[in-house]
């Protein structure tokens, strides 16, 4: 039987109206949240992105920013306008669109905003404060991933969970966020041998690696929960494997709609802690 499909869309939907008629009694209460998004350059990918965050914050009655840069912009431009907005008091989120040109340090940009600001997650401190478990802004892919897994009434707790992919963004805050539902979490990566003699052991499995196709049917245990994050393409083949899991996230639909909803949602937190109504 086919695997059922894991709907990032619906889920979005939902969460979505949660959080408007949370913001709209904020509003009443005197705070609006406001998110603020810095895009450097015109990579077509982040325009469109970009774009869609903005949307998607109006529409939920947030105050929305984006600042449009120039690819040529110094790190010193840039920092000054991070500095800016670490001081500006409608805005609770910070979002810097990455990648960024290469002649920015990503990390020194990162470092730069404002921790209680910073709703990417991306934050050494909120890094840190994941890795502990203390309360903090999550990294919105993973958190994502992990509302749509018990939205859909699936248990994590005890089973066995696979990320494959080490990255700073998914996989390795993944994990940890695997750790904290008391899921067993194995992570995988470029050197692991043997990848599909671990991967099919998994009761969840997180594919996250940006490469079309890695996943196919003999690297998935059946009736195992399959998490897509491969973009634009997918990780998983999906056709093959959605005969053998039991759930799965389609791409595009699946994990993507789950990132901005998750940023809406930690903006809305970020305003609740700055003005004291957390």
């Amino acid at each position: 039987m086919a695997a059922a499909i894991l709907d990032g869309k619906a889920l979005r939907q939902e969460m979505l109206g949660e959080l408007k008629a949370e913001i709209e009694l904020m509003k009443q209460r005197g705070v609006q949240p406001g998110l603020a998004v810095v895009l450097v350059g015109e990579d077509p990918a982040s325009v469109q992105y970009v774009g869609n965050k903005a949307k998607r914050s109006k529409e939920v009655g947030m105050h929305s920013e984006v600042h449009r840069l120039p690819a040529d912009i110094s790190q010193q431009e840039l920092l000054a306008l991070i500095e800016k907005l670490n001081g500006d008091e409608r805005i609770h989120g910070i979002l810097v669109q990455l990648p960024l040109p290469g002649h920015i340090d990503e990390k020194a940009v990162i470092d730069a905003i404002a921790v209680e600001k910073d709703v990417d997650g991306f934050h050494p401190i909120n890094a840190g404060n994941l890795m502990i478990g203390d309360d903090c802004l999550l990294p919105c892919t993973p958190a994502g991933i992990i509302e749509l897994i018990k939205r859909s009434g699936l248990e994590i707790a005890g089973k066995h969970a696979v990320v494959v992919g080490r990255s700073n963004i998914v996989g390795k805050p993944m994990a940890m966020l695997l750790l904290r539902e008391h899921a067993t979490v194995t992570v995988c990566h470029s050197r692991t041998r043997d990848l599909a003699a671990i991967t099919s052991q998994a009761d969840i499995l997180v594919a996250a690696v940006g490469r079309p196709g890695l996943i196919g049917a003999e690297h998935v245990k059946p009736g195992a929960v399959v998490i897509d994050v491969g973009a634009p393409k997918g990780d998983v083949r999906f056709e093959e494997v959605a005969q053998k899991a039991s759930y799965i996230t389609p791409v595009p639909g699946g994990v993507g709609p789950m990132t901005i909803t998750m940023l809406m949602y930690n903006t809305v937190k970020a305003a609740k802690r700055i003005a004291g109504m957390a």
